[in-house]
């Protein structure tokens, strides 16, 4: 039986305070499904269930990239029915995807039961991965040894010079590299702003990336992950 990976989007649309929208952006969430859903069986879910809203930015930005455009005209039925992520049960997946976006930043980054659904993942030694703003999930998840999950461990996830270079950095409740360093982790980033970078840790079941450059590469991780 093919394994089965829970993705979960943002149901948050609105980018703080500024009233422009957001949301789940599109190359990270194309790119891993294109790289994984020929080989496990993905369940999309978002805090709200429903539509999830994808960020209209990227969709504009990502339109010469033939995988993301061929992802938004054919698979919308991903996100425009997700499944509520309370009451979701870690033992029915092998593995938890946060997929970025600047919408997680805001519903997904501390939230209680996204808290406790992680905690779940990781007590049962199950593939806990996430990509660029992703990693929100990631903060303040302790271990039943009173560990912080990235504590001590190679993390990654959107970088502040990124943030700024996005113009967005005011408009962020906080800054993601900030609180990941915060809470222990090794962060490390890319060479240069917007460059692939990808860490794993947890014995391969922490799997995190940078940016939409390194959705694929996490996706690939996913998989050894997984032993697929």
């Amino acid at each position: 039986m093919a394994p089965k990976v829970l993705f979960v989007l943002t149901s948050h649309g609105v980018l703080g305070e500024t009233g422009n929208p957001t949301g789940w952006y599109l190359p990270e969430f194309a790119h891993p499904y294109h790289v994984l859903s020929p080989h496990v069986t993905i369940v999309v879910a978002s805090p709200a269930g429903g539509e999830a809203p994808l960020d209209p930015s990227s969709v504009e930005r990502f339109k010469a990239d033939d995988i993301a455009v061929k992802f938004l005209n054919e698979k919308s039925e991903l996100w425009k029915d997700t499944i509520k992520l309370e009451g979701v049960n870690a033992g029915d997946y092998d593995g938890i995807f946060f997929v970025g976006g600047h919408g997680p930043m805001f519903d997904i980054a501390r939230a209680p039961t996204v808290v406790s659904l992680i905690k779940a993942f990781a007590r049962a030694d199950k593939l806990v991965s996430a990509v660029c703003h992703g990693s929100a999930a990631l903060l303040d998840v302790e271990l039943s040894n009173g560990k912080l999950l990235v504590d001590g461990e190679p993390v990654t996830g959107f970088s502040n010079a990124e943030e700024d270079a996005t113009g967005l950095s005011s408009a962020m409740p906080f800054m993601l590299e900030t609180e990941l360093v915060r809470n222990g982790a090794k962060y490390e980033k890319a060479d240069q702003p917007w460059g692939e970078k990808i860490c794993v840790g947890r014995g391969g079941k922490l799997v995190t990336g940078q940016n939409p450059a390194s959705a694929s590469g996490v996706a690939e991780k996913i998989k050894e992950a997984l032993g697929i």
